[in-house]
C-alpha cells in the first residue's frame, strides 16, 4: 500500500523549520559501479541510475553522495573468511585496536558481536567497481562521504558503523549548514539507504525523507519502508511529489 506524500510529510518534525527558510541537502548512497552493474549488483539495479540523476538537478543547497571504500581483504568479503560461502554469515566483532582508541572496555568486545552478511569483493578502493556509476561524477557533490575504510569494520550507514567506532564527517557537515531537511536515494535500499537514514533520525536536527523511485533494494519484500517509517523517516513516493515538495 502506497502512503500520500501528505501523510508522511506530517509524520515529521515541522518545528525544525519553524521560524525559517528550509535549506535542503540530498545524500546520494553508494551509487557505484559494482552495485549497479558489478559485483554486488541490486537487481533492477541500472533502471535508478536516471531517476537519481533527475534528483540530483534538482535545487538542493547541498548534495553529498557516500561509497563504500573497502580495503582488499575487508571483513565483509566472503574470500576473507576461509571455507565460507557467498552470502553466508558469520559473526563479526570490534577490532580491539578502535576499542582501545575510543577508550572502551576491551574486555566486552565478546559481548558486542553482529552478525554478518559475506558479500562478494566489491568497491575496493581504486578500482573500477569503486568509481560513481556513469553518467554520475564526483564533481557533481559538494563532499564524498567514504565508508568501510576499515578492513575490520562493516559499514552501512553513511555516518558511523554499528559500533560507533568510526564516524564520518557527514552530521558534522550538516550540522555546519544547518540542514533542516536530508533526502536520501540510492542502493541499498534494505541496507546502507536504510541504515543511513535511520541514523540521520538520531540526532534530531533535521527531517529525513526517502525517495522510493530513487532507490533499489536488494530484496523485493519491501520491509525496509516500514521500518524506516517507524523510525521517523518519511517516505516520498516519486520524484514529481519531490518536485511538489521542493517547489519545482
Amino acid at each position: 500500500m502506497e502512503h500520500s506524500p501528505t501523510s508522511d510529510y506530517q509524520s515529521l518534525n515541522s518545528g525544525i523549520t519553524a521560524g525559517g527558510n528550509p535549506v535542503n541537502a540530498l545524500l546520494v548512497v553508494d551509487m557505484q559501479v559494482d552495485f549497479i552493474t558489478g559485483s554486488l549488483a541490486v537487481p533492477d539495479g541500472p533502471s535508478v541510475v536516471d531517476p537519481v540523476k533527475d534528483i540530483i538537478g534538482l535545487p538542493f543547497h547541498f548534495r553529498y553522495a557516500s561509497k563504500d571504500w573497502h580495503p582488499r581483504g575487508h571483513i565483509s568479503f566472503a574470500s576473507t573468511h576461509q571455507g565460507k560461502e557467498l552470502f553466508g554469515k558469520t559473526t563479526i566483532y570490534p577490532p580491539e585496536d578502535l576499542v582501545q582508541a575510543k577508550g572502551q572496555d576491551t574486555s566486552a568486545i565478546g559481548e558486542r558481536g553482529l552478525e554478518q552478511v559475506l558479500w562478494p569483493d566489491h568497491c575496493v578502493q581504486g578500482t573500477l567497481g569503486a568509481r560513481l556509476i556513469e553518467p554520475l561524477r564526483e564533481d557533481h557533490f559538494d563532499a564524498i562521504i567514504s565508508k568501510g575504510v576499515d578492513p575490520g569494520v562493516e559499514c552501512y550507514s553513511a555516518f558511523t558503523d554499528p559500533w560507533g567506532l568510526l564516524i564520518t564527517n557527514l552530521e558534522r557537515l550538516l550540522r555546519e549548514r544547518r540542514v533542516t531537511d536530508l533526502y536520501v536515494v540510492g542502493v541499498a535500499g534494505d541496507y546502507c539507504v536504510k541504515e543511513s537514514a535511520m541514523d540521520a533520525t538520531k540526532f534530531n536536527a533535521w527531517n529525513t525523507w526517502v525517495v522510493k523511485e530513487g532507490v533499489r533494494s536488494v530484496s523485493t519484500e519491501g520491509k525496509e519502508w516500514e521500518t524506516m517509517k517507524s523510525a521517523g523517516v518519511g517516505i516520498i513516493n516519486t520524484v514529481s511529489q519531490l518536485k511538489e515538495k521542493l517547489g519545482v
